[in-house]
């Protein structure tokens, strides 16, 4: 596989990160190609990438640092809703959330995290465990669950419950999903983009955004049918098959974030 091939095959999980870290999709798009803009114009840097996402990782980060771009995004950058998010990023320190993020949602060791970082294991571990911290602080929320496949149902009703919230709803078709959102009012939905009646998840997530105001993660074994950059891509976005750790710390990050105890003065 050319070195091309290699980068491209992290891209799309690179600029998820990205959107996380900076509150944006432009922003964080905006990081990842000077990255590789970097890159390109030195050999040794260029030339490490080959060693697969590690050092992808790693420069990403030092970019980033470089540009300070983590405060928050204008409004003509953001969403509404990543603007409402960037706003409360100060409950969590950006050291944390980097940590928590890259051992979670992109699934790196916690080795492979200090490597990113450049930072001792011990402390990648201390910053996983602070980030937690401030998001498990969260009171209980009800979760709607849209997904058509039974055992992955279950698996994800256990995992709501084991974080003492609640499952007010369950959905397996796009019509399901919009009457639960209106009986129930959920504060949080997890959803999978294709249904059982071959309609899509990823449609009536946009219906049901029209109608409440709530964080959606969508839990899919299908990502680069989101992650393509073409449109505004999903703040949180889980790959099947998932760590129940990855998807208890995105929900933990979804409700923070959408708390109203952290709104923004």
């Amino acid at each position: 596989m050319s070195l091309s091939q290699k980068i491209a095959s992290h891209l799309p999980y690179l600029r998820r990160y990205a959107r996380a870290l900076t509150g944006s999709q432009a922003a964080g798009d905006s990081m990842v190609r000077l990255t590789l803009e970097t890159a390109l114009a030195d050999e040794a840097l260029r030339q490490s990438l080959n060693e697969g996402r590690v050092p992808l990782y790693r420069l990403f980060l030092q970019v980033l640092a470089k540009e300070k771009t983590e405060s928050p995004t204008s409004a003509a950058d953001a969403s509404k809703r990543e603007a409402a998010a960037q706003g409360r990023l100060g409950g969590i320190t950006p050291a944390s959330r980097k940590a928590l993020l890259l051992t979670t949602v992109e699934e790196f060791s916690l080795a492979e995290a200090a490597q990113v970082m450049e930072l001792d294991l011990d402390k990648v571990e201390a910053l996983v465990a602070d980030a937690i911290a401030e998001l498990n602080s969260e009171q209980a929320a009800q979760v709607m669950i849209i997904e058509d496949e039974p055992m992955i149902m279950v698996q994800l009703e256990d995992l709501v419950l084991s974080m003492d919230h609640q499952v007010c709803g369950r959905a397996t078709t796009h019509k399901e999903a919009i009457r639960a959102v209106q009986a129930h009012k959920p504060d949080l939905v997890l959803a999978d983009i294709q249904l059982a009646d071959g309609s899509s998840g990823v449609e009536a997530v946009a219906e049901i955004l029209t109608q409440i105001d709530v964080p959606v993660i969508f839990i899919t074994g299908f990502p680069e049918r989101l992650l393509t950059g073409e449109t505004t891509e999903p703040t949180y976005l889980v790959t099947k098959p998932f760590r129940e750790e990855t998807v208890k710390a995105t929900i933990s990050q979804a409700l923070f974030f959408a708390s109203p105890r952290h709104k923004a003065a």
